[in-house]
């Protein structure tokens, strides 16, 4: 207050009863001479009093109370607030009680209603504030609903006037009806200079309550002031013998004076606080740590930290203080582990609330709080505001007014000051808002940040940031079933983006809709047998591009008119395909996206009368085919190689493999691995005889059965490779020659089913060793013996990672994902162990059998993102806006060597080779 001009030209008034104090007063205010008998003398308290009172108050006027008589009240004392004894013929004139409150109902001292009262606005929060009363020692709770008028116009130190009444749930006293005055009502409270004393009384707990005393010295007299828990500055706990400075405050009605702002300057014993390195300066010589007793930062040199390990953004600290120079410095400074340091303590109770105001709606600020939440306190009908920030959601997705939120209300321990943190969003949210919500499938993520979704109703595929899951803890994966809203990109406005993704259980979303089921129509068209290989094969086989005769044709009618929809193999069962004229039951679909019908669940009910045709019998008889070969019958075998989008089957005699197309499996491609068991069915042959397999299904583990094996481990090498590892040879299976005493060992063939470890790359000329089947024609359990190396994880490009190892001059070695072990997720630093392989058709070379040996060891990063969970955002803040607005000195470099540019005669770029790592 006392920085607000319209008090600069009071002078307080004198203080009753200190004679000593006179010539302080008399000095300072204006006052001359002594106070007793003086015409100047001010109004005394109006209490009860009597001439045989203390001589101090002989010449007050008749406001001060009750008229003459024998039994005078007690003198006041300096400092004290409170009236101690009355006589029995004084009054309370103003209704005031004990220690200046008003009596409850009952008392010979109620204030009757409507005694309006006058005090200062001491402090502003979100929706309270507190009043210092100018006519007692009081400090008031007001609601920022009991003020009367505009509350953005009111501040801190502004005059108010007000009634006093109790809260009806906790008794206690508060002040209702406020009004802004004129400063002309209520005069000025507190002194402008800071003066020092030492404290001689410590507050006391319980019922009553104890004041405080300070000694005061001035012109070599000593003066005792009351203060209270409320004058202190900083949670701090005040002890007998510390030095203090304070303000005095004077009360304008009694004259009496009291210690406010009570700062600890000097403690008697040090003092231990703690806190949070929040800030350094470029050279890291110096820096401000967050307090945690205080809602202040403090300065700190590096040469007041104790021990050899160096200070960094975060670290969490024990110190004390020392004031040098009039400013406080932080000394003795010592590290704590993480987590000592707790800022604010955490409600688990959830709340459900409204916002009010949402981060995107703020624009530029620096805040570090700029939304709002609105809430109804639980138990009460008070409705209450709590600020939020960008790290209180639970993740970044999207928040929008209106929305309906779960969070947690957080306190701050130094000033109570609450925000709401673990906000989370509600699904009544979708409801309230009437935004228009879409369904699709994930197709992709990549580089863990971003991915695209496939829409139900859109023809292209949505992009979309992994930051918008509205629940976060739930990992996406491919094909998961997913809700969002669908809005411009902020970044790129001509793109669509989705925002506020819901995970949805599997199976709620539905490309198509059935329109009927049970229909019963006639094929006139087969569907072709190459459509179901390769799609599209046909068409680009005439060269028209025309696809019109990939599909089947069935006639059927609906409410009376005839009509045609198409269908697909995979629409039929592939052991009872239709033939044309077959009459057929089906289920007729539509697309929700283009509004496409189309049959489905095509199953044969009527075979139709085919004539026999006389060329038959004359043809001449064919050559038996392979029976594993034979089309419509159900083959099995092992799967051999998967690629992108189709894979190979290894047929149960191991001598051949068959085409497959994902979407011919039945079943998840992912879920699919090298060596399973499957089922399939094949394709008629096509142009060039080629077959493939349809309807493949993965049969248990174990289903097929395997020969026994010999005991006996044999060593040898591998002359011929499998054909998935070498496309250009004429033979599918592989061959292992065993090393013995002889000039020419004997070879074994082996399939995918001979290797211990299905993922393994044999190449011509590796050593291995194996087992023998009985029969002694395969060989099985074939291990791979390599030369293993060592590197460290140098990089990651999607699907592929580079290692610190330059297998040729200048290329660093690369790795595919899939050849982790365990499909443990590398990092960047991880130290591997790995195998080299050379592919036959490119002579690239890779890493194979790669080992996680140890994890990349954690480095402290000195960014504004360190320890971010335990930081107040003000911290956060400060430490973001940082760099932005640092007008210190710029740094200055010195060059060490300069760029080397590429040759000009060869152009062959940099002549210098980049070393090894």
């Amino acid at each position: 207050m006392s920085h607000n001009p319209q008090w600069n030209s009071f002078q307080p008034p004198s203080q009753p009863g200190m004679k000593s104090y006179s010539n302080y007063h008399s000095a300072n205010s204006g006052y001359h001479g002594s106070y007793h008998g003086s015409s100047h003398s001010p109004p005394g308290p109006r209490y009860g009093g009597g001439g045989g009172g203390s001589a101090h108050y002989a010449s007050q006027t008749s406001d001060s109370g009750g008229g003459g008589g024998g039994g005078g009240g007690a003198e006041f004392d300096i400092g004290v607030f409170s009236v101690g004894t009355f006589s029995a013929g004084g009054g309370h004139k103003n209704g005031y009680g004990v220690n200046g409150f008003p009596g409850k109902e009952g008392s010979p001292s109620h204030a009757g209603h409507g005694l309006r009262e006058t005090g200062i606005i001491e402090k502003l929060l979100h929706s309270y504030g507190f009043i210092q009363c100018c006519d007692r020692q009081a400090r008031l709770f007001f609601h920022f609903s009991q003020f009367d008028g505009t509350i953005e116009h009111l501040r801190v130190g502004d005059p108010v006037e007000f009634e006093m009444t109790y809260d009806k749930r906790t008794g206690k006293p508060i002040a209702s009806s406020v009004s802004k005055i004129t400063p002309e009502v209520t005069p000025q409270v507190l002194s402008e200079e800071r003066v020092t004393g030492t404290v001689t009384t410590e507050l006391t707990a319980g019922a009553p309550a104890q004041h405080g005393r300070i000694s005061y010295e001035n012109r070599g007299e000593c003066f005792f002031l009351p203060y209270d828990q409320e004058d202190i500055e900083g949670n701090v706990t005040l002890r007998v013998g510390d030095l203090v400075s304070f303000q005095m405050a004077t009360n304008p009605r009694t004259g009496n004076l009291a210690a406010r702002c009570v700062r600890l300057e000097n403690p008697a014993n040090p003092i231990h606080y703690q806190g949070m390195v929040c800030s350094l300066q470029p050279d890291e010589r110096s820096g401000f740590i967050e307090r945690a007793d205080v809602v202040r930062e403090i300065v700190f040199s590096s040469d007041s930290v104790q021990g050899d390990r160096p200070i960094t953004l975060g670290d969490e600290v024990e110190f004390t203080i020392q004031t040098v120079q009039g400013k406080e410095v932080a000394t003795n400074i010592v590290h704590l582990e993480a987590g000592t340091v707790v800022f604010e303590d955490v409600d688990p109770t959830d709340v459900k609330g409204q916002v009010l105001k949402a981060l995107d709606e703020v624009g530029d600020t620096n805040d570090p709080m700029p939304g709002r939440i609105r809430y109804r306190v639980k138990d009460t009908s008070e409705v209450q505001e709590v600020p939020f920030g960008e790290r209180d959601l639970k993740g970044s997705f999207t928040l929008r007014h209106g929305d309906w939120v779960q969070f947690n209300v957080a306190t701050d321990r130094r000033d109570k000051l609450q925000r709401a943190t673990g906000v989370s969003l509600l699904d009544q949210s979708f409801l309230v808002s009437g935004e228009k919500r879409e369904h699709g499938v994930l197709l992709s993520v990549k580089e863990h940040s971003y991915g695209f979704i496939r829409c139900v109703e859109r023809d292209q595929n949505l992009f979309f940031h992994l930051s918008e899951m509205v629940d976060p803890e739930r990992g996406l994966q491919n094909k998961d079933e997913v809700e969002f809203t669908v809005v411009p990109d902020p970044k790129i406005p001509s793109r669509q983006t989705a925002i506020r993704i819901l995970r949805l259980p599997p199976g709620t979303v539905r490309f198509e809709t059935v329109v009927q089921a049970g229909l019963t129509g006639t094929v006139t068209r087969e569907p072709s047998s190459k459509f179901s290989r390769s799609p599209g094969r046909a068409a680009a086989a005439n060269g028209s591009g025309d696809k019109s005769n990939e599909t089947g044709l069935i006639t059927y009618e609906l409410d009376g008119a005839t009509a045609t929809v198409t269908f697909s193999h995979t629409a039929t069962d592939p052991r009872h395909s239709p033939r044309h004229g077959d009459t057929v039951r089906f289920s007729l679909m539509q697309s929700r996206r283009t509004k496409e019908l189309w049959a489905a669940e095509v199953a044969v009910t009527q075979r139709a009368e085919r004539p026999e045709r006389a060329e038959r019998a004359e043809r001449p008889a064919r050559e038996p085919r392979d029976a594993a070969l034979e089309p419509g019958s159900i083959h099995q075998g092992y799967v051999t190689a998967l690629k992108d989008s189709y894979g190979f089957i290894e047929t149960l005699q191991h001598d051949r493999e068959i085409f497959f197309h994902y979407s011919m499996l039945r079943g998840d491609p992912e879920k699919i691995q090298l060596g399973d068991e499957v089922q399939y069915t094949l394709s008629r042959p096509g142009s060039q005889g080629r077959v493939s397999a349809e309807n493949v299904t993965p049969l248990p583990a174990g289903t097929l059965s395997k020969p026994a094996v010999l005991p006996e481990v044999l060593d040898g090498i591998v002359l011929r490779p499998l054909r998935s590892s070498d496309p250009d040879q004429p033979l599918y299976a592989g061959l292992v020659q065993a090393n013995t005493t002889e000039e020419v060992g004997q070879a074994y063939e082996f399939g995918i089913t001979s290797l211990a470890n299905k993922k393994d790359y044999l190449q011509v000329g590796d050593s291995v060793t194996f087992q023998v089947e009985e029969g002694g024609q395969r060989a099985t359990n074939i291990k791979i013996q390599r030369k293993r190396y060592r590197a460290t994880v140098d990089a990651f490009k999607n699907q592929y990672g580079f290692l610190s190892y330059e297998h040729e001059a200048g290329k660093k070695l690369f790795f595919h994902v899939s050849e982790v072990k365990d499909g443990v997720a590398l990092r960047e630093g991880d130290e591997v162990e790995f195998s080299v392989v050379t592919s036959h058709r490119s002579g690239k070379s890779s890493a194979c059998q790669v080992v996680r040996i140890s994890a990349a060891e954690e480095k402290k990063r000195h960014n504004s993102f360190t320890s971010q969970t335990e930081r107040p955002d003000r911290v956060i803040q400060r430490i973001r806006t940082m760099a932005l607005n640092d007008q210190r000195r710029p740094r200055q470099v010195q060059i060490v060597r300069q760029p080397r540019g590429p040759d000009q005669d060869g152009g062959r770029g940099f002549s210098a080779r980049r070393p090894a790592a």
